[in-house]
């Protein structure tokens, strides 16, 4: 199984909280014993201004970085080209989702399945059952 991971999921790792644990859990008890992680290439994108919005302190905010850039360093990337953005724009005009949160729905359709979905985002929550993901989310 591949596990993908949204922004909300990436921020996560780096945030000490209930969130943290449950991303760590999904990424470490993977079934079937594959360990692939990914994400889309969006997705730092998101999350290193989202640090911003943590907290106010610029050592933090430094240490906050750090830990997100590490993580990033293990995840699969999809790209957002074309095809993905194509995707993207077909599942916002059916779904009741953001574009952005559509770039990464169909970001991990590119990726072999069977797909854990990690994400804190309600509005993806649903969208993503539909699309037969195995959701992880609290």
């Amino acid at each position: 199984m591949t596990t993908y991971l949204d922004t909300s999921a990436l921020l996560a790792i780096a945030v000490d909280g209930p969130q943290r644990t449950v991303v760590l859990a999904a990424l470490t008890d993977p079934p079937g014993g594959d360990d692939t992680w990914a994400t889309s290439a969006m997705t730092l994108t998101e999350a290193l201004p989202a640090i911003d919005r943590l907290s106010d302190e610029p050592i933090v905010r430094l240490d906050l970085e750090d830990a997100i850039r590490l993580t990033w360093d293990h995840l699969h990337v999809v790209p957002v080209d074309q095809r993905c953005l194509d995707r993207a724009a077909a599942l916002a005009r059916t779904q009741p989702v953001r574009l952005t949160d559509a770039i990464h729905l169909a970001a991990a359709e590119r990726l072999p399945g069977p797909v854990r979905f990690v994400t804190f985002d309600p509005a993806q929550i649903g969208v993503a059952i539909g699309l037969g993901y195995d959701v992880v989310s609290t």
